[in-house]
């Protein structure tokens, strides 16, 4: 065999060693270094793409894996349309999630316990541990074939990004968006701080919780009660007042020697027969307001003449409880409101962990939580417990600590969202989503709903809020490192430069000097305290533990000003990432200014509520415009069986396992030609990933695989990449195939439809492989190597390399690998890498509509001849006489007659004919619309359905033309009649529509020899296989077969030595068979040997 001008390929192809190997020539050739450099050089607008920052604290899984697939697949494809698009990772590095992780790493728990360590340790131990994981998502990343910036990577830690994000906020200072305001928010006890509305969609649980029932006795009415319902018996002893909705009809029922006041609607909650009690009084909502009671605890008896009055609110409904709800307004955003419109004291007698104060003695340093059941049972002593019972629900859950949240009122920084609603519409208008829905659905509705958002958190690891206060009311907003060096320097920039500089030394010496000792205090490993004493610190560190240990003078007073102690919400800091992560507007100003907004980013569903929300709401404070053009949303990744992956459970197999046994592509591939794409939930499975190498990889791998075989047998070598001017049927129309793939791939693309382009890709290489090559072979097989010959093998490069680059943004790995071996072993001059190409466009000389539309009626026509055959038990390697083909259509029949050897080949018969009509195989007869007629004719259908299957073929012809035909005094046309096939004796018959095929299904004796001949064949073409003989190898052949298979082989001879490259036949049947096989009944001996 001729070595050939390609490298040989292994059909048996491991995928796994095939991307290692292509990792390390990216690796070696710099690849992705050379892409952005080439895109750098060209004059076409740069593609600008934000890459999410993700957490480091934990491994990524396959939500970020399929994130980044996305992000991966998008540029690369806006690349190789010739736009530069830098890809810079970024980390997101501070926030609750770096500190939990740190509290667990170092045993500390709570303020208490953080203040004992000092902040200045807490933060550093923080900064020391929070790119912990960056190696492994390196690696996992670069894995999955995914090309990133990590050289020039962002921290939201790193002074300049959280200078940018001081200078966003001081804009929105400057708008009057900031104000400090005291309102309930979602607070979590353990971390101490409150939460964000979109931090607490992230944490839903289902929760276990007690509700009661219970008393509260109106003062004045003997033995009258209110009865008021509640899920938080925790909250009780912060009671001051009784809520009922205004319209809402109330009751007074008398039960036993008492009586309650109700929701009338909630009556049959609490009794199962009207006849347990006696409706003796009834009011709406507004008859019972001022009504007094007695409180359900004693605590605040004394501190208002406002408290424990009945009032109306319209939030109170019943459709559960009582339709009476007790007001704490501290505990609840609806009683906060209530509260402040009546004007009623707050009272918070919970601290900041979550324990009652010593306001509630009987309760005094209990976490509230933990008190309900101590509540409840202390009520039932007191007699006022009415009912009890065990709710679930879903209740809210800290995202990161796992602990359930309080709504507690606490004094905060908020930003304003109101005002910016319009804007945040009209921006959202602009962008396109995908999936569409989404823009007015759940975004849309988000911004619709959205709270002030809460931008503070009480916590320490975090760019601190840029405010300093001063005792005689004023507060200044710092907006940049110059700005806060002139105030720390009274005026003098360089001054304040050296009072920074003297603090960050002065950390860094007590961290080297005390980390140690202060560690060992709480058993920490010495490596770590190590660690911590040698952590990097910025001169210019913006951290709190540096900045507020500077001294900012009151402009007003010049008394010392100290900096408001939180942080921001790590959420407005991302949010902040189109800014910050350029330096802007300190740097890269013109850059930003020339590339804002983006126009892609990808992220999952969740970020709908998070990271697409805080670059909407900042983009529209700041610039009243979108942050970004194009959005693509995932959903979520479940494990096979449908629940949350789980390390505990097991339920999934790790990301590394899943690309050492199948490979990255085929975990690329499944994840984007999945729901998972268009926002909906996906249950991963590894099967899912096998099909996706079974369906695309394989067989893409064994046409390049055929190719290669035959080119190096023939010592073909390209002179090209370009389609040949080739008159063959079967080149035009792969060649036109490609050219549509390429336009409709490049549609789909620009339209960020990547889950349209996977069952592109799988249709082409389904034709390629099933039908351009399998009808090719013979092309390929002949010896003379002539003209046909050559476009044969112009055609199939052509189209695996131009397919190679068309899947290149899906498939990096097997693509570059198919590339590598056909061009750059080729042709010195052509790029190294197909991820170097240009993407294809679709040239319109190469398209050629009528060749599609032929191959297409030509293939369903097979396809129905196929299913046909399959039906009666008919092989396909038995001949028949003939099939008849119907299509209506001239054009199209005329197209398909063209074409008639094929489908004679295909479907192995005799002749094909070709009818406009199906009468000559099928009986058309008529019979009543009855949707249509029945109105019409109502009771003289009875009559009308004898006329109309009456109708003669011409009648229906006729009609069918548009004519009419009458039927009791009414005109019927076609649309008023269904059509009844009944196919005539002697033929199989089955239609798709456009085209109908009958089948002749007899089998002549004649037929019967050759089909034995042609199974005869197949077993030696799979001796052959399985002697281990090369496709070019010829064979001497040795058969010994009964009589009757030996007659049947006469008249086939040459086609037998042909198909099976055999130069030599005998027969023997003495000779002991090297194989021995049944062609139907009959035994066949096979010794074979090469010529």
């Amino acid at each position: 065999m001729a070595q050939g001008y390609f490298k040989a390929v292994d059909t048996k192809v491991n995928f796994p060693r095939v991307e290692e190997k292509i990792l390390a020539t990216w690796k070696k050739n710099k690849t992705f270094q050379k892409s952005l450099e080439k895109t750098r050089q060209n004059e076409t607008e740069d593609f600008v793409f934000y890459d999410g920052p993700p957490f480091a604290t934990g491994l990524p899984h396959y939500g970020h894996l399929l994130a980044g697939t996305i992000k991966d697949i998008v540029p690369r494809y806006w690349t190789m349309r010739g736009h530069h698009v830098d890809r810079r990772f970024g980390w997101d590095t501070h926030g609750l999630p770096v500190e939990n992780e740190m509290e667990k790493e170092f045993q500390v728990s709570g303020k208490k316990e953080i203040d004992d360590m000092g902040l200045h340790l807490f933060n550093e131990a923080c900064r020391s541990i929070v790119l912990r994981y960056t190696s492994q998502w390196q690696e996992v990343v670069e894995r999955m074939g995914r090309w990133v910036d990590f050289d020039n990577q962002y921290r939201t830690m790193d002074a300049p990004y959280m200078e940018s994000i001081w200078w966003v906020f001081k804009e929105i200072w400057g708008k009057g968006l900031i104000y400090e305001g005291f309102r309930v928010q979602p607070y979590c006890p353990r971390c101490t701080t409150p939460l964000s509305n979109f931090e607490v969609n992230e944490g839903y649980q289902d929760k276990k919780d007690i509700s009661i029932t219970v008393k509260m006795p109106v003062k004045g009415q003997e033995n009258t009660s209110i009865l008021v319902w509640t899920t938080t018996p925790w909250t009780l002893p912060s009671n001051v007042a009784l809520a009922v909705g205004p319209d809402i009809p109330y009751v007074k029922v008398q039960d036993g020697d008492e009586f309650f006041i109700l929701a009338e609607a909630r009556l049959s909650a609490y009794y199962k027969n009207e006849s347990d009690y006696t409706v003796v009084e009834t009011y709406t909502g507004r008859d019972l307001t001022g009504l007094s009671y007695t409180p359900m605890f004693p605590y605040f008896a004394e501190r208002s003449e406002k408290f424990f009055q009945v009032h109306t609110a319209d939030f109170v409904s019943t459709e559960d409880g009582t339709g009476i709800v007790h007001i704490a307004p501290a505990f609840g955003e609806d009683d906060f409101l209530v509260g402040k419109e009546l004007g009623l004291p707050i009272v918070c007698p919970v601290d900041e962990e979550g324990r009652y104060t010593e306001e509630v003695c009987d309760y005094a340093g209990q976490f509230v939580h933990d008190a309900n059941v101590q509540i409840v049972a202390d009520i039932k002593e007191t007699g006022r417990l009415v009912h009890k019972q065990t709710i679930t629900h879903r209740y809210p859950f800290c995202y990161r600590c796992d602990t359930p949240l309080i709504y507690k009122a606490i004094n905060t920084w908020f930003m304003q969202i109101e005002p910016l609603k319009p804007n945040m519409h009209e921006n959202n208008s602009r962008i396109h989503w995908v999936p569409g829905h989404l823009q007015k659905g759940r975004f849309g509705k988000g911004i619709e709903g959205a709270p002030d958002w809460n931008i503070a958190r009480n916590r320490y690891w975090g760019t601190p809020i840029p405010l300093w206060r001063c005792e005689c009311g004023h507060i200044e907003c710092v907006g940049s490192l110059k700005d806060l060096h002139v105030r720390a320097g009274k005026g003098n920039e360089e001054a304040g430069k050296t009072a920074h500089k003297e603090v960050v030394s002065r950390i860094k010496k007590a961290l080297r000097d005390k980390a140690q000792s202060q560690l060992e205090k709480f058993n920490i490993d010495p490596a770590w305290a190590e660690a911590v004493g040698s952590t990097e610190i910025s001169e210019n560190d913006l951290h709190s533990h540096i900045v507020n240990a500077l001294t900012l003078s009151c402009p007003e007073c010049e008394n010392a000003m100290e900096r408001t102690p939180e942080v921001l919400d790590c959420w407005f800091e991302s949010g902040s990432m189109p800014y910050a992560q350029n330096h802007y507007p300190f740097e890269n100003k013109e850059y930003f200014e020339k590339n804002f907004p983006a126009n892609f980013i990808a992220e999952g569903i969740d970020q709908t509520r998070g990271w697409f929300y805080t670059l909407t709401v900042l983009s529209s404070a700041l610039f009243g415009r979108e942050a970004f053009q194009n959005v693509i949303v995932n959903g979520i990744i479940l494990a096979e069986d449908g629940n949350k992956m789980s390390k505990r459970l097991k339920n999934y197999a790790p990301p590394q396992e899943i690309m050492d046994k199948v490979g990255a592509d085929a975990i690329r591939l499944f994840l984007i030609n999945s729901p998972a794409v268009k926002a909906e939930n996906l249950r991963f499975s590894e099967e899912g990933v096998r099909e996706m190498a079974r369906s695309i990889l394989i067989p893409f791998w064994n046409a390049y695989s055929f190719f290669v075989t035959y080119a190096n047998i023939d010592s073909w070598k390209p002179t090209s990449t370009e389609a040949p001017a080739s008159d063959n049927e079967l080149d035009r129309w792969v060649i036109s195939l490609l050219a549509y793939v390429i336009r409709d791939v490049n549609r789909e693309m620009e339209e960020y439809n990547l889950y349209k382009v996977v069952p592109l890709m799988v249709d082409f290489i389904d034709n390629l492989t099933n039908w351009y090559i399998r009808r090719s072979r013979r092309r390929f097989w002949k010896s003379q190597n002539d003209g046909d010959k050559e476009n044969a093998y112009q055609t199939l490069y052509h189209v695996l390399v131009e397919f190679s680059k068309v899947m290149a943004p899906f498939l990096p790995f097997l693509t570059d690998a198919v590339y590598e071996n056909l061009v750059c072993g080729t042709t010195p001059d052509a790029p190294e890498s197909v991820h170097l190409c240009d993407f294809p466009r679709t040239q319109e000389k190469q398209v050629d509509e009528d060749i599609i539309t032929q191959m297409a009626l030509v293939r369903n026509a097979v396809g129905i001849g196929r299913l046909l055959r399959s039906r009666y038990g008919i092989k396909n390697r038995q001949p028949l006489s003939d099939i008849t083909v119907i299509i209506r259509d001239a054009h199209k029949r005329h197209l398909v007659a063209d074409m008639k050897h094929l489908i004679m080949d295909e479907l192995n018969v005799k002749d094909v004919r070709l009818e406009e009509r199906e009468e000559s195989v099928l009986h058309i007869s008529a019979k009543p619309n009855f949707k249509k007629l029945g109105p019409i004719f109502g009771k003289e259908m009875k009559k009308v359905g004898p006329e109309i299957t009456a109708f003669t073929p011409e009648d229906i012809t006729d009609l069918e033309a548009g004519a009419t035909r009458s039927v009791l005094g009414r005109d019927i046309t076609f649309e008023d009649i269904l059509l009844v096939r009944n196919k005539k004796e002697g033929v199989e018959v089955e239609t798709d529509g456009e085209v109908t095929l009958a089948l002749n299904t007899e089998i002549t004796e004649s037929l019967a020899r050759e089909g034995l001949v042609r199974e005869l064949i197949n077993r030696i073409q799979n001796h052959r296989k399985e002697s281990g003989y090369e496709v070019s190898d010829r064979i001497t052949l040795t058969l010994s077969c009964p009589a009757p298979l030996r007659d049947a082989m006469g008249d086939f001879m040459e086609i037998i030595q042909s198909e099976t490259l055999t130069e030599k036949l005998t027969f023997d049947d003495a000779r002991e068979a090297r194989e021995t096989c049944t062609v139907e009944e009959y035994s066949v001996g096979i010794t074979s040997q090469k010529a």
